[in-house]
């Protein structure tokens, strides 16, 4: 079952439960998934790859928007946006671990031969492939100048 379906099964399955932020929730993704779907060159198709990416997306919007929420002293507007990143997170492969992330990160170094911060770009661009989504962009980018700096 691809990630399409997995969803599709889950909107019905939050339907009978009576779950409201899950449904709301995983039909916003389908609404994307659909919108990928049907773009002009995807000939009806989505990757699971493509499905994830997706995913990763939102869940990153909704941690940012619940962040803005925060700061403007609206908790209940953000806890609204972090149980949907839960539900959403429920879907992304689990992420990496602060220390392995830094064994990673310590390979790919020595992998490139990076010395110093100049070498970022090099780094962050193997890492950024290699761990797509395992470990959010910015916590790749924050070690890596750590390891570097």
């Amino acid at each position: 079952m691809d990630l399409f379906e997995k969803v599709s099964e889950d909107i019905k399955n939050a339907m009978r439960a009576k779950d409201k932020v899950a449904l709301e929730t995983l039909r916003n993704i389908k609404k994307y998934f659909l919108e990928a779907k049907t773009a002009p060159g995807a000939n009806d198709t989505l990757t699971d790859d493509a499905a994830l990416k997706i995913i990763q997306k939102l869940v990153k919007q909704g941690k940012d928007a619940a962040e803005i929420y925060i700061g403007q002293g609206r908790q209940d507007l953000a806890d609204v946006e972090l149980a949907q990143v839960a539900v959403m997170e429920t879907y992304l492969p689990k992420q990496m671990s602060t220390e392995e992330l830094e064994a990673a990160l310590k390979e790919i170094i020595a992998e490139v031969g990076a010395t110093n911060g100049k070498d970022m770009g090099k780094v962050m661009g193997v890492a950024s492939k290699r761990l797509a989504g395992l470990a959010e962009g910015r916590a790749i980018s924050a070690k890596v100048k750590e390891l570097l700096g």
